[in-house]
C-alpha cells in the first residue's frame, strides 16, 4: 500500500504490532533502544546459565484470544513445550508452617476444607466464583470496533461473570476474605500474606487461579529470550526492518497528526503513523511533552498505584537440586536484604523443571523480592557497586538458610535491581508491570489513541491495569486493527 508505520519500542507489544503491520501489507520499522528485542520479556547468560527476567505463567498457552496471538506471533507452535505445573506457590510462615496454592480447583478446594473444616461452606464459594470466571473469554476486537453481536454473545455466555464482575468489582483482596468470613487462622493468615495487605482487585485474583483450573497459564519451556526471538524472527522474516540501538527522543507531529521520531542520535525517520510501544508515561510525557492529555490519562498516572519495583538475584549452581514446588514465598518481614526491609517477604524459584536454564547436572535458582523505587531512584554509582554486592551476600545467606550447603556450589551469582530495568526498557519509577490492579481501577483502562492527536496509537501494559505480556500482545494487534480501518482495508492475521 506504500503507508509506512513507525514502532517505537521492541518489547512484545511491539513485535505484536510490527508483525500484524507486515501481514497487512505496511512498510514497517520497529526502533528499539536496547540492542535486542523483548524489552522486559528476556534473559541473560552468564557462563552457561540462562537467568530469565520474565516468564514465570503466560495467559493463552491452551485457549482463547490470547492463545490465537501466541499462534499467530510464533510464540507458540508444534515445536513449543509447556509445562503446567500442579502447584502454583508453596507459602512458607516465619515459623514454619507451610500452605499450598493448587493450580487445580477441585484439589485446592479439598486441601482447604482438610485444613480448615470450620470454613468448609466460605471455601466451597471462593473455588466456585473462580471456577465461574473460567466463563470469562477476552473480546477479540479492540473497543470501537466491536460489533453488536459480539457484545450479544459476550452477554449471554458470562452472565454468571458479570454478575461477580458487579458484586466484587469494586473490592480488594483482604475485604473479599473479610467477606467470606473465614474463621481459620491459619487459613486467614497465608491468604491475606499472598498479596501483603496491597489494593489488589478481588476479581484479579479470583480470575488468576481459574486460568490455571483450566490449564491456559502455562508456563514455555526455554522462558522469555527464546520466546521474544520467535516474535522477533517472525517479524523479520515478514520483511520487517528493526533498528536497535537507538532511542526516541521526540515523536514529530504535524497539524496535530504524528508523521514520524526524531532519535536521540538526531535522526529523522518519517512515517504515515507512529504507534508507541514504549513506556506510556516516557510516550505521553517525553516523547510528546504532555501536550495530548485526558483527565483519565492524568488520573492514571497521578493516582492509580503502582506494581513495586523487583530485585532479582540470580545463581548458578553446579549441582542439581530439586524442590516440591518450583515457587515458594516466605512471608517473612522483619530482615533486610541490602537497604531494602521486606514489607512483602520474598521468593525463591527453582528452574528445575526446565533443562533449558542451566547445564546438565546444573541448577538456577533466583530469589526476588520487592523494593521500592525511592530507595534506588537517586542512589550514586559507588552506593550502587555497594548496594549490589551487599544484595548478593544477603541473598547467599538466604540461599543458604533454605538449602543448607548450598553456597560451595555456586558457581555464578548475578544481581538486577529496578535501575537495571529502567536502563535496559525505560520503564516508568522500574514498575515491571505498570499500573496495579486495584479495587478502583480493575474496570478501567486508557484508550489506545489520545485526544487531539491523529496517525497515532499506543501499545503495550500501560493501557490497563494489572500489564504483562497478553494485554501488550493484544493491543499490538489492535494498534493495526485501527490502522486497517483509517485505511479502509481488512485487517489480515496471517
Amino acid at each position: 500500500m506504500g503507508k509506512k508505520i513507525v514502532i517505537i519500542g521492541g518489547g512484545v507489544a511491539g513485535l505484536s504490532a510490527g508483525i500484524y503491520s507486515r501481514l497487512n501489507g505496511f512498510d514497517t520499522e520497529i526502533v528499539e533502544m536496547h540492542s535486542l528485542t523483548g524489552g522486559q520479556c528476556t534473559a541473560w547468560d552468564r557462563k552457561g546459565y540462562r537467568f530469565d527476567y520474565c516468564l514465570h505463567w503466560l495467559v493463552g498457552t491452551r485457549t482463547g484470544p490470547f492463545h490465537e496471538i501466541w499462534k499467530e506471533t510464533g510464540v507458540i507452535n508444534n515445536n513449543v513445550t509447556i509445562v503446567d505445573h500442579d502447584i502454583h506457590t508453596k507459602l512458607i510462615a516465619p515459623d514454619g508452617r507451610e500452605f499450598y496454592i493448587y493450580t487445580n480447583l477441585d484439589r485446592w478446594e479439598e486441601y482447604l476444607c482438610r485444613m480448615a473444616p470450620e470454613d468448609t461452606r466460605p471455601i466451597k464459594k471462593m473455588c466456585r466464583d473462580m471456577r465461574k470466571t473460567g466463563l470469562l473469554e477476552p473480546f477479540d476486537d479492540p473497543p470501537g470496533l466491536r460489533k453488536l453481536s459480539s457484545y450479544i454473545k459476550s452477554l449471554f455466555n458470562m452472565l454468571p461473570v458479570i454478575i461477580l464482575f458487579g458484586r466484587y468489582g469494586k473490592m480488594n483482596c483482604n475485604d473479599y476474605f473479610k467477606l467470606l468470613n473465614f474463621k481459620n487462622k491459619d487459613l486467614r493468615y497465608f491468604l491475606e500474606s499472598m498479596f501483603g495487605g496491597k489494593d489488589f482487585s478481588a476479581i484479579a485474583y479470583i480470575m488468576m487461579l481459574a486460568w490455571f483450573n483450566q490449564k491456559n497459564a502455562g508456563y514455555i519451556i526455554g522462558g522469555s529470550l527464546p520466546m521474544a526471538k520467535r516474535m522477533n524472527d517472525k517479524f523479520l522474516s515478514l520483511g520487517g526492518k528493526l533498528t536497535v540501538n537507538k532511542r526516541v527522543s521526540k515523536i514529530l507531529v504535524n497539524d496535530n497528526a504524528a508523521c514520524g521520531v526524531l532519535t536521540e542520535d538526531g535522526e529523522e525517520i518519517h512515517a504515515d503513523y507512529v504507534i508507541s510501544a514504549a513506556d506510556g508515561h516516557s510516550t505521553i510525557f517525553d516523547m510528546l511533552e504532555g501536550r495530548y492529555l485526558s483527565d483519565k490519562i492524568t488520573d492514571a498516572y497521578d493516582n492509580w498505584e503502582l506494581f513495586t519495583p523487583l530485585v532479582q538475584i540470580s545463581f548458578g549452581i553446579d549441582k542439581k537440586y530439586f524442590t516440591e514446588s518450583a515457587n515458594e514465598s516466605f512471608t517473612i518481614n522483619d530482615i533486610a536484604i541490602g537497604h531494602t526491609n521486606l514489607k512483602n517477604g520474598y521468593s525463591i524459584m527453582n528452574y528445575a523443571f526446565d533443562s533449558t536454564m542451566a547445564p546438565e547436572g546444573k541448577s538456577v535458582i533466583v530469589i526476588r523480592y520487592e523494593s521500592p523505587w525511592d530507595l534506588w531512584k537517586n542512589m550514586s554509582s559507588e552506593s550502587y557497586r555497594d548496594e549490589k554486592k551487599k544484595i548478593s551476600g544477603d541473598g547467599t545467606k538466604l540461599l543458604e538458610k533454605r538449602f543448607p550447603g548450598i553456597t560451595g556450589h555456586i558457581e555464578v551469582t548475578d544481581v538486577a535491581t529496578p535501575l537495571t530495568d529502567v536502563r535496559y526498557t525505560g520503564v516508568w519509577k522500574g514498575s515491571y508491570e505498570g499500573f496495579m490492579p486495584g479495587a478502583g481501577n480493575l474496570m478501567k483502562s486508557l484508550d489506545i489513541q489520545l485526544p487531539g492527536l491523529k496517525k497515532f496509537y499506543m501499545a503495550g501494559q500501560w493501557l490497563s491495569p494489572g500489564g504483562g505480556l497478553p494485554p501488550a500482545g493484544q493491543t499490538g494487534k489492535w494498534a493495526i486493527r485501527f490502522i486497517c480501518k483509517e485505511e479502509k482495508t481488512v485487517f489480515k492475521n496471517t
